[in-house]
């Protein structure tokens, strides 16, 4: 009898060029989306496209925290995956200790109370950050057994550690996120190893909770922001001036683009002109739409699409538990931003505030997004391969000697 040991060179350790390419060809699109939702005709008409970014706040800063990046995912990088995952911990309680701070002393926004000033002329939103330090709790949680939900306790356990970050953005008015949690935290379980009827109760817990706030939202007057996106959502006209307002502009802004775009920097687009709400944040996706038209669309959800796909890979030829739930959580925390957020701008969601990753304006979504692909490159930078032993049986002759 021989062994023979087949080393898969689909799991050696690599580092995947491919997958940061893809980041920060979505993050320089970003970038001039960003400036043409926040251009000024007064000011860079007749400017080169540099001066135009740099004439436009959101965009320079946006093009700062690309120069930032570089340092994070050097930074991550540089962290071996052991001492991550010795230490997800400490870093979920620090992250937990800014959302409780940001409840109690934080900024307050457009019914929402997610940021906290840093004192620095710039605010931070902690409620970016708890998805990366949940998504890594809940990987080191999972990766302890084979079956990491046996009994209550272990129930228990893993639905504190998202229950109350949850809760409490949840508090904040960040509905959102928690919805992004939550798609994150039934992905890990999937690919976790919990059995699946405890995941499809758990489902169907979540779905009825969601239809009693239907039940609820139909039934009764209120003025919460958060209902009415939901009732303009069923039917946007009918709230047009209030919560239906974002979608259908948005719409108009995509449709106007058509097969090819209008085009950049157009002083008379309703990017420009302002009838798009929150153009270089939530609804940036109306941006590529308008100025590069359906392909443009289709182009930039390949590469999202590739990026989602690649990671799948990369996760399927991960020995470590630990390191292939990372890459799990990763791939469905940025799955879950892309379908929000794309269908709610073309009116197949509800509006939820769920920024486009790469795209969207903002430091702290950034960092945090760069981040986590940052830790998807270090666990397959770092991974071994895998060792398959197969036996060979020695041959039996079967004819008959003479």
């Amino acid at each position: 009898m021989t062994l023979i040991n087949d080393t898969s060179k689909r799991s050696q350790a690599r580092f995947d060029w491919i997958l940061l390419v893809c980041v920060y060809a979505l993050a320089v699109l970003g970038i001039l989306c960003i400036s043409m939702a926040t251009y000024d005709i007064d000011v860079s008409a007749d400017q080169p496209l540099l001066n135009k970014i740099l004439n436009s706040r959101s965009s320079m800063w946006q093009s700062i925290f690309f120069l930032v990046s570089f340092l994070v995912v050097g930074v991550v990088l540089a962290i071996p995956t052991e001492f991550i995952r010795a230490r997800v911990n400490l870093a979920y309680y620090i992250v937990l200790g800014l959302l409780l701070v940001t409840l109690i002393a934080g900024e307050a926004s457009s019914n929402l109370k997610g940021w906290l000033n840093t004192g620095l002329g710039r605010s931070i939103q902690p409620c970016e950050f708890a998805k990366l330090s949940v998504l890594l709790v809940l990987a080191k949680q999972l990766s302890l057994k084979d079956q990491p939900i046996k009994n209550f306790k272990d129930f228990m356990k893993i639905g504190l550690i998202v229950g109350i970050p949850a809760l409490v953005v949840l508090a904040q008015g960040e509905t959102g996120t928690v919805i992004v949690i939550a798609f994150m935290f039934f992905a890990m379980l999937f690919f976790g190893g919990v059995d699946w009827r405890l995941i499809v109760g758990m489902l169907a817990v979540v779905v009825l909770g969601i239809g009693l706030i239907v039940a609820y939202a139909l039934m009764s007057e209120t003025s919460d922001y958060r209902i009415l996106r939901l009732l303009a959502f069923m039917d946007p006209e009918k709230y047009a001036d209030s919560g239906g307002y974002q979608i259908i502009k948005s719409q108009n802004a995509i449709g106007s683009g058509q097969l090819t775009g209008i085009g950049t920097f157009l002083p008379s687009s309703w990017t420009t002109l302002g009838y798009v709400p929150e153009a270089s944040t939530d609804s940036v996706f109306s941006v590529v739409g308008e100025s590069f038209g359906f392909v443009g669309c289709m182009a930039v959800l390949a590469v999202y699409f590739f990026m989602v796909m690649r990671m799948l890979y990369l996760a399927r030829f991960t020995n470590d538990k630990f390191g292939r739930l990372v890459i799990v959580g990763v791939m469905s925390m940025l799955f879950f931003h892309v379908f929000q957020n794309i269908a709610m701008g073309i009116g197949y969601m509800p509006i939820t505030g769920i920024p486009l990753p790469f795209l969207s304006y903002g430091g702290s979504n950034f960092i945090t997004n760069i981040a986590a692909i940052s830790l998807v490159l270090n666990v397959t930078r770092g991974r071994t391969a895998s060792s398959v032993i197969t036996i060979q049986l020695p041959k039996i002759n079967t004819k008959k000697e003479g």
